[in-house]
């Protein structure tokens, strides 16, 4: 049976040391993902990588394996022991993993609550996954799902009403270590849409923007133009931070773009000025370390919680209702998983029960020298009717379960204490015994023989057909 399986990090559990080495472009992903679909385990696969969070969302057949896996691999991408990373990672299974994804599509699991900016993240993650050709039923249903959550949440309660955003936040931040934005000189490094979310945010502060971006200068023209701002480059940086009074970083960058060095140069020519850097890129564009330069107040996107507190103020009723339809659209999925696996259980059930009949007539095939063939008919219409009968209730409340909340968790109850998914818990003779005990009895050998698999043997309490229990005073 596949199972659902997301492994991840975000600002709830990893600081952005952390997240920013398991930071993925989109040509990462798409290499990662064909990887992954790559192993026997994994048969789809997701990756959903922010500022904030990084996961990969798998359908396995061994989600133990597969997680072991993936750690191994994400840790030698952090350069971290196994061990220190699985303190900072969440891998919640089946359900619990679609209740994830639905409350992260919501904005429920932003840094911000009620982010908007995140649906179009998730969104994006799954057209890259489509793309890669490394989704399948399970992770197209979650995902559309998941989006469609999102909508809902949106639009049927007010947990995004004040639009507020990262880079929202990010112009509070600024606002507040420096006063007043009117007039204020201003420089974004990105183009991105962060970039323009920023920018929207300080145009309506009053800030006078510059734009600088090597990578997409068109569209940094473009956001001037909407916005009232100019466009520089990266080469005349130096000049441009000499001006400015706040620099908002947000590219996507894989290396930092300024570092100590470069900013002791300019805050010597600013004659005490001092500088606010606000870096809510990940991985981070400016180096830690510029945080030492004198004059210079540097925040990463960590250090944006203290703002994000105060604007959670008033939205307990909003993020209640938000809460609440995002466990009836998760009702909605567990019916429908619990659809997608009774069918496979019935038949992987039934066919346990019969490979136990084969074994125990075959085991028991020479004790009935004196019986004839009818006899030997007789006894295993016996044996296959009192299989039939003892799982005709199961299997009808198995069925009847299809349409009910619970049907996900009655297939993983029944598939665990029939070791349905473990070959080494079928306590029966092996298929090449079964053959050999039938000829060693003169009896037919089945034509459909498979190969040889893992056997424990027979246990003690299986009786042969034989033997007569006592019968009770």
């Amino acid at each position: 049976m596949s199972e659902l399986l997301v492994l991840g990090i975000s600002h709830k559990t990893a600081p952005v040391a952390v997240r920013e080495r398991l930071a993925l472009s989109d040509r990462q992903i798409e290499l990662l993902l064909g990887d992954l679909i790559a192993s026997e385990q994994v048969h789809e696969a997701a990756a959903v990588s922010t500022c904030n969070r990084a996961e990969v969302y798998l359908v396995v057949g061994d989600p133990v394996r597969a997680e072991a896996a993936l750690l191994g691999r994400l840790a030698d991408r952090a350069r971290m022991r196994p061990t220190e990373l699985a303190g900072q990672v969440y891998a919640p299974r089946n359900c619990d993993a679609a209740r994830h994804l639905y409350r992260v599509t919501s904005g429920l699991d932003s840094m911000v609550l009620g982010e908007y900016e995140i649906q179009g993240q998730v969104k994006r993650s799954y057209d890259l996954a489509l793309q890669a050709g490394t989704t399948g039923p399970l992770l197209n249903r979650l995902f559309k799902a998941a989006l469609q959550t999102g909508k809902r949440v949106r639009s049927e309660t007010g947990l995004s009403e004040r639009r507020t955003s990262v880079a929202s936040v990010a112009v509070d931040l600024a606002a507040a270590t420096v006063g007043e934005l009117q007039d204020r000189s201003v420089v974004i490094i990105g183009a991105g849409d962060t970039a323009e979310l920023t920018a929207q945010a300080l145009a309506a502060r009053g800030g006078h923007t510059l734009f600088v971006s090597n990578r997409h200068a068109d569209r940094a023209r473009g956001l001037a133009e909407r916005f009232g701002g100019r466009v520089g480059s990266l080469h005349d940086l130096p000049e441009q931070l000499a001006e400015a009074d706040i620099v908002v970083a947000s590219t996507s960058s894989p290396h930092p773009i300024l570092g100590p060095e470069e900013l002791d140069v300019v805050m010597a020519s600013r004659r005490e000025r001092p500088l606010v850097l606000i870096d809510i890129a990940v991985p981070r564009d400016v180096d830690p370390e510029c945080a030492g330069v004198e004059g210079v107040s540097l925040y990463d996107i960590d250090d944006l919680q203290a703002v994000v507190a105060r604007n959670l103020a008033g939205r307990g009723d909003e993020s209640e209702q938000a809460e609440a339809i995002v466990e009836e659209e998760i009702q909605r999925f567990a019916r429908w998983m619990g659809q997608l696996d009774v069918t496979p259980t019935i038949v992987d059930l039934r066919s346990r029960a019969s490979e136990i009949v084969d074994a125990v007539l075959a085991e028991n095939a020479g004790r009935w020298q004196s019986a004839s063939e009818e006899d030997l008919a007789r006894i295993e219409r016996a044996a296959r009717t009192v299989v039939q009968r003892l799982l005709h209730e199961p299997t009808v409340r198995l069925k009847r379960s299809r349409d009910n909340d619970d049907a996900h968790g009655h297939v993983e109850v029944l598939r665990d204490l029939f070791g349905l998914d473990d070959p080494d818990a079928d306590a029966t003779a092996t298929d090449v015994e079964v053959q050999r005990a039938h000829a060693a009895a003169g009896g037919p050998v089945r034509a459909d023989a498979a190969a040889p698999r893992p056997s424990t043997g027979t246990p003690d309490n299986v009786r042969s057909i034989g033997e007569r229990r006592p019968r009770r005073s």
